[in-house]
């Protein structure tokens, strides 16, 4: 259990900055509003596999909660700058 939680973890996390590395330039809001789900989804998934798992790994898990949850406001904060402009 403890090896498919860390492989989940690890995963998102390179999931997430390869999207970063290969994105294109953001063209419009929706852009961005696309990145904010999938990492809504990522928050879910990790949700799942704490629940499933019944442990935190040191801490670990809580930390990367709380970076996706503080990449998720910082979208946010970005497509609702991007809204106003407009």
């Amino acid at each position: 259990m403890k090896k498919t939680f860390a492989v989940v973890v690890v995963s998102m996390c390179l999931s997430f900055v390869g999207g970063i590395a290969v994105a294109d330039r953001v063209h419009d809001w929706h852009d961005l509003d696309k990145v904010h789900s999938h990492v809504q989804e990522a928050i879910a998934e990790l949700d799942r596999a704490r629940a499933a798992n019944h442990y935190d790994m040191a801490g670990h898990g809580a930390k990367a909660e709380g970076h996706l949850h503080e990449a998720e406001r910082e979208l946010h904060e970005a497509i609702e700058a991007i809204r106003a402009e407009r």
